[in-house]
């Protein structure tokens, strides 16, 4: 849906689907339910298309390319039901709900072909579905995870590599295709300044920065920068001004607690689940950020900890629905966003609602996830 000048989703990587069979009977129900929903809450006009912010797996990428009539099915299918494809999320490769995924989201990474062979399936069946002329984009991991201890050049190489042939299909199809590297805690490279110093030295490698600058930049998500203690304004002027694109927003918030307190410690606790990592930030009353892999590790580290004064959860929390006390989100961190948004109209074209965690919420912020949707659109719009 229209939102502002640009174009607005939610991430349907909300709903298990891992081969194209799945992800069609995830679009006919639940995409369509929620659409229908926004219809009749009035968010979304009775004759308004509904943006849909696609998830694909490699399996169901794959499979969806492996018959041109499946495309040709899928393009009628979009049209019948007055939808748009705008984005597809390519940061999770495999099986995303229902297993352990924790370190397996960052595999294959990119150093592997596999992650690049990947997203140029995303691109491929973007060039096929998505508006003639339009901006499509597909976003992805921060090129690694930082125990991988991955050999940089080679991500370096292949994001050369791979911006070049993304500007060529570019070209050839009337798109503007680009992709966003989306920075996570402990990934490759995790917040501002990380990034920053990632891209120039990626700028540098490349014989023609131009067309990088073009293709390929940053999916911002605001949990992830929150994580940080970046503060967002700053970031984003940081970013644009350094000529990297900004390729994407996901609107998003994460768990806030005072580790101080022991019932915070207790009510966090609720939230220690073994599908995803939910890395922990503790911020120290020096600025000092202490980081740890995942909420477990956190726990068993409670005993030693030193001063601080703010812990940030990487567990994702539907935008209208705050934790009770003694947590809170980040939520004012998703608001300052967007603020800045107003005010660089032009910065970013493409927004994302991601709040993937539906399946392993407490049951206390847990309601039928198409509501959950639909009240995360009428935070975003109100």
């Amino acid at each position: 849906m229209k939102f502002r000048n640009s174009h607005l989703a939610y991430c349907t990587n909300i709903h298990p689907a891992e081969t194209w069979a799945e992800t069609q009977i995830m679009l006919q129900s639940h995409v369509l339910a929620v659409r229908d929903l926004l219809r009749e809450q009035g968010i979304l006009k009775p004759q308004e298309p509904f943006a849909i912010g696609l998830r694909l797996s490699a399996v169901a990428a794959e499979e969806l390319l492996l018959d041109p009539g499946n495309l040709a099915g899928f393009r009628q299918w979009l049209a019948a039901k007055h939808t748009y494809v705008f984005t597809i999320n390519g940061f999770p490769y495999g099986s995303f709900h229902g297993t352990r995924v924790k370190e397996k989201v960052f595999q294959p990474d990119w150093t592997d072909p596999a992650r690049v062979a990947y997203t140029k399936n995303l691109f491929r069946i973007l060039a096929a579905i998505a508006p003639p002329g339009s901006s499509a984009s597909v976003s992805t991991l921060p090129g690694s995870h930082k125990t991988f201890l991955a050999d940089e050049s080679l991500i370096r190489g292949n994001l050369i590599d791979f911006a070049q042939w993304l500007d060529d299909l570019s070209k050839e199809s009337g798109h503007d295709f680009h992709l966003g590297m989306e920075p996570e805690p402990l990934g490759h490279f995790e917040n501002t300044a990380e990034t920053l110093a990632f891209f120039e030295r990626l700028h540098a490698d490349a014989k023609n920065p131009d067309i990088l600058r073009r293709r390929v930049g940053v999916n911002y998500d605001a949990c992830h920068f929150a994580l940080e203690y970046d503060e967002p304004r700053a970031s984003l002027d940081d970013l644009t001004s350094a000529g990297i694109r900004i390729s994407k927003i996901h609107i998003s918030s994460a768990l806030a607690f005072d580790p101080r307190d022991p019932a915070a410690i207790d009510a966090i606790r609720r939230f220690d689940e073994p599908t995803y990592f939910h890395q922990v930030l503790l911020r120290a009353p020096t600025g000092e950020i202490s980081r740890f892999i995942d909420l477990p590790d956190f726990l068993a580290a409670l005993p030693s900890l030193g001063a601080h004064d703010e812990a940030r959860v990487h567990f994702h929390i539907p935008l209208d629905a705050q934790p009770a006390p003694p947590l809170r989100s980040t939520l004012s961190h998703a608001r300052d966003v967007l603020d800045w948004c107003r005010s660089h109209s032009d910065a970013c074209q493409h927004f994302e609602i991601e709040t993937y965690t539906w399946g392993v919420l407490p049951e206390t912020l847990k309601r039928p996830v198409e509501q959950q949707i639909a009240g995360e659109y009428r935070w975003v719009l109100t």
